[in-house]
């Protein structure tokens, strides 16, 4: 029996020496950088409707993001990214060739929106990337990113490094990595399959179930139904004066979901405008999405519809994280 204890606590201690030796090289590297990419060798050109479909993009994907009070993507603090994550800041990508993208060529900026792997090799774990995302909605971002509109204007203006914790540093040495390049041509769905439309809006296009899942971490980018609880919410995010906002469960679960809270108009009204059929405002960080046509949201309503329900009660949550903090 001696032997066996002495046995299995060397295996214990080997095991712990070899998570702390791992945790002390992850402390030391940070996050990792990778070879510069062979990035496609292709130049965008920018049309009037690739600018105004890359600007309906960057409404809902870039703005919130990288937008400062000026309205200018000088980038900025993340305040809505939980502490857990570390001080988190966006970048400039203005067209400023020192501070921004500027001289970022065009296959540069495709290879990175698709991978979160930068022209000279650094990582942006906290980035969204778009594997899904068809090809001419990316080149139609580049378009816009290329424009005369006034957020992309060069811009000097940037903010401080992010400081990520350990966690988010451990995380890109293990669930966190960057993506594949796309192999194949990515096509836009047929518009008149409303389902299908509605996912690619909604994952793609929209990158909804980032936030509308169950876990930031535990994501499947390339398959997003894959993801764990997928639409059903419960995400804890930082709202407005650093209140604690769990996001909704958008399944259609009649108890805990927008099975039965919801009609197609009103849900249209809540992600366009921000207004619940009761007239409440929605909370931040969730924001109007005017960027999104009618029927945009409307097909995501439909495709919403065909995901599996999860009982989740996201109100529940909120009401007992509103008492924690008053007390």
């Amino acid at each position: 029996m001696k032997k066996v204890m002495k046995t299995v606590g060397l295996a214990l201690g080997g095991v712990v020496l070899l998570v702390a030796s791992f945790c002390a090289y992850v402390a030391l590297t940070g996050i990792p950088t990778y070879d510069p990419p062979a990035t496609p060798a292709l130049s965008v050109e920018v049309t009037p409707a690739r600018v105004a479909r890359g600007e309906a993009i960057a409404s809902i994907q870039c703005m919130s993001c990288h937008a400062n009070q000026e309205n200018r993507l000088t980038g900025k603090y993340m305040a809505e990214i939980p502490p857990l994550f570390g001080k988190i800041y966006s970048k400039n990508i203005t067209q400023d060739k020192v501070h921004g993208i500027g001289n970022w060529t065009d296959g540069e900026l495709l290879y990175f929106l698709r991978t979160g792997i930068r022209r000279d090799g650094s990582y942006a774990p906290v980035m969204p990337q778009y594997p899904n995302l068809a090809d001419e909605d990316l080149l139609s971002v580049v378009a816009w990113l290329r424009s005369d509109r006034f957020p992309v204007q060069a811009t000097a203006q940037e903010p401080q490094p992010s400081e990520p914790s350990f966690v988010t540093t451990l995380l890109t040495h293990t669930l966190m990595k960057p993506l594949p390049y796309p192999q194949t041509v990515i096509a836009r769905p047929d518009t008149n399959d409303l389902v299908a439309f509605g996912k690619y809006t909604a994952d793609a296009f929209g990158d909804c179930y980032a936030c509308h899942s169950a876990d930031l971490i535990d994501q499947d980018k390339v398959t997003p139904s894959k993801t764990k609880g997928y639409y059903g919410g419960g995400i804890e995010m930082v709202g407005e004066g650093g209140q604690k906002v769990v996001t909704a469960n958008l399944t259609f679960d009649e108890q805990t979901g927008i099975g039965k809270t919801y009609t197609k108009e009103q849900f249209i009204r809540a992600v366009r405008n921000g207004v619940r059929p009761d007239g409440s405002i929605l909370r931040y960080p969730m924001e109007p999405k005017m960027g999104l046509s009618e029927r945009e949201v409307g097909a995501i309503y439909e495709y919403l519809k065909t995901v599996p329900k999860i009982h989740n009660d996201i109100a529940q949550k909120n009401a007992a994280i509103q008492l924690a903090e008053k007390n």
